[in-house]
């Protein structure tokens, strides 16, 4: 798909797409209310405005205009120049965080063990659906993914499995800050999180393999 070719866009991925950054932040709002620890792919951010005091929105854009420099390197010529738009889609992205606290603050902290979970679950369920809704679509992927795309692509193996690995390495990176920096771990990261990490690239491959035998054919994760 060329990006700048209007001409070319078809209107139902671009509301595919916004819908699935948005569901993305509704999973990202039950798992903060969970009181399990934040997902994942905000956990460094989060890690990072603890440390420096800066706003988690400014620490968000710096940390994807760091991931997209990451992508340049790996990709290199396969490396698209609309993926460069993945900075301002960062900054979509943290709005739609804001708005999806903002649904969700009718619903108190959870407190109760079984609450916990069920939102824990609603979290996962949310995340993964939004990923799933969005990544095929080939518009401009959230930094985060757009890298754990460039792994995928770069070592021959499935989305699915590097988008574990890559939340593991976003939560055992935010532990490291946090104890380096303030020499304590905070609770950027917790069992929650780590659930998560290992839960949302699973639930993923399982959406598909359900999408899959209903349509006759599997959404393509690693397309760029």
């Amino acid at each position: 798909m060329n990006f700048f070719n209007q001409n070319e866009i078809e209107y139902k991925l671009i509301i595919k797409y916004v819908v699935g950054l948005f569901i993305m932040n509704i999973g990202i709002a039950f798992s903060i209310k969970s009181n399990l620890g934040s997902t994942p792919v905000v956990s460094v951010h989060y890690a990072i405005s603890l440390i420096t005091g800066i706003d988690i929105g400014i620490c968000n854009t710096l940390f994807q205009c760091f991931l997209v420099l990451i992508e340049f390197m790996l990709l290199r010529s396969a490396f698209h120049p609309k993926h460069f738009l993945q900075v301002f889609v960062g900054i979509l992205f943290g709005a739609f965080t804001s708005i999806s606290m903002i649904i969700l603050s009718i619903i108190p902290q959870a407190s109760v063990l079984w609450v916990q979970i069920l939102f824990l679950i609603l979290g996962i369920l949310f995340l993964a659906f939004g990923l799933f809704l969005y990544v095929p679509t080939n518009v401009v992927p959230v930094a985060v993914d757009g890298l754990t795309q460039a792994v995928s692509i770069t070592t021959n193996q499935s989305f699915t499995k590097i988008k574990v690995i890559m939340d593991i390495s976003w939560i055992v990176l935010s532990w490291i800050l946090s104890f380096v920096f303030l020499g304590h771990f905070d609770g950027s990261a917790g069992i929650g999180t780590i659930i998560a990490a290992m839960s949302i690239g699973t639930t993923v491959k399982l959406m598909n393999m359900i999408y899959a035998r209903f349509s006759g054919q599997e959404a393509d994760l690693k397309k760029m």
